[in-house]
């Protein structure tokens, strides 16, 4: 008479008042412990996924993939390695820059940074610089003018702005083992590179035929930096490269520098999978233990469906679609609260921060300064349907305990 008996019958069972309040109890528990693993476990994965994707976006957009630097001294050749390094058929673009260790002076306050020279036409071929900086800055960015375009962090700790003047104060090495006094260059900021994470507080940026002059370096660079088609495989991308050089340099990938994070990312999320599974399994315990006493109080309903002619299977169903609907519920429930969460995590950690007045992440030890967060539809199905296997697999024993019930002995005992 009806498609499936014992979905109506488990259904009824769900929704009925139970007679022991421990019972409803036990079971609002499980509910609301898949619930809430559910949810968490969504806005974690979330978060991970949003970590990678500013990695991505902002670090490994800005950085360089590889570099190619002169083994104690500039390579002097420099377009000649550009040439060779770009015949690599993953290599995208190369660009020529110089690297400095500075210390920054505003008036009594100092800063240690790293100086960079760079081509602002080449570089912008190898990162996505021009993106974190004003465009009217990077237009104007040119050499002869004295200028700098500074990290965020750097010049909030110097308390500078656009269009004030800084002075940098550059080690100066002619090869003698005397100590010499450093250079002092006077800078005008002209713009701020705001990516909002640890890269804003150690750098500054200037021309690349500025910075040759600063470190008297003639027409030689410091190094080249490469942007490869494989960021993952860039370290082996690299070596190749290096070994088709005419000339001897170190070679550096981003994975020596920001690898760490990657990985860390990485080990978090499969990690986090574990506990998913790990906290959901535990939720649904509680079902087990709501099931065991439903068939203690439901004992003289069963026995009367026996009487009746229900089979062993019909008795078994009928309580694995109760815990199932205990988990269906709560997975329903975890899902739409994770995903309002996820959706809202970034503004909802800067209220968070604004009301106690202290920040999570700070921009000078991590690479970004906020709680990212990104949403994947993949995961909120993963976590939801892992939570109703496993709340299907806690039915098991229950449903075979209320399958043994003796009708005879219930009946005569009530």
């Amino acid at each position: 008479m009806f498609p499936s008996l014992s979905l109506l019958i488990g259904g009824r069972f769900s929704r009925a008042k139970q007679r022991n309040k421990l019972v409803s109890f036990i079971s609002l528990s499980s509910t609301i412990g898949i619930a809430v693993g559910v949810a968490v476990i969504i806005i974690g994965l979330s978060a991970m996924n949003g970590f990678e994707r500013e990695l991505q976006s902002r670090v490994l957009s800005v950085i360089a993939h590889g570099e190619l630097e002169g083994v104690n001294k500039p390579i002097g050749e420099w377009q000649n390695v550009i040439k060779q390094a770009t015949s690599h058929d993953k290599v995208q673009a190369a660009a020529p820059y110089i690297r400095l260790t500075a210390l920054a002076e505003k008036g009594q306050q100092l800063k240690a940074i790293e100086v960079r020279g760079i081509d602002p036409q080449m570089e912008q071929a190898v990162s996505s610089l021009p993106q974190f900086i004003e465009p009217q800055a990077w237009a104007h960015f040119v050499p002869g003018e004295q200028q700098t375009i500074l990290g965020k962090g750097v010049a909030d700790k110097l308390g500078v702005k656009v269009g004030d003047y800084l002075t940098l104060m550059i080690p100066t090495a002619n090869g003698s083992i005397k100590v010499q006094a450093p250079k002092r260059v006077r800078v005008k900021v002209t713009g701020l590179l705001s990516l909002n994470g640890q890269i804003d507080h150690n750098l500054a940026l200037v021309p690349l035929s500025d910075a040759q002059q600063y470190a008297n370096l003639g027409k030689g660079v410091t190094g080249v930096s490469l942007k490869v088609s494989d960021v993952l495989n860039a370290a082996s991308i690299v070596r190749q490269v290096g070994g088709s050089l005419d000339v001897y340099v170190y070679l550096r990938s981003w994975q020596q520098k920001y690898g760490f994070l990657y990985r860390d990312i990485q080990l978090v999320r499969t990690i986090m999978y574990l506990v998913m599974v790990l906290v959901i399994g535990v939720a649904c315990f509680n079902i087990v233990s709501t099931l065991m006493m439903a068939v203690k109080d439901r004992a003289a309903e069963i026995a009367i469906l026996r009487t009746m002619g229900a089979t062993d299977g019909l008795v078994k169903r009928i309580f694995v679609w109760q815990g199932v609907f205990s988990g269906v519920f709560g997975s329903l429930i975890g899902s739409v609260v994770g995903v309002i969460v996820a959706l809202n995590l970034t503004p909802l950690i800067k209220g968070l921060e604004s009301l106690v007045g202290h920040q999570f992440l700070s921009g000078d030890i991590y690479f970004v300064d906020f709680l990212p967060s990104q949403l994947v539809f993949q995961d909120v199905l993963l976590v939801s349907g892992t939570a109703i296997v496993l709340s299907l697999l806690a039915t098991w024993y229950p449903a075979s305990r209320a399958n043994k019930l003796n009708p005879a002995s219930v009946l005569s005992a009530k």
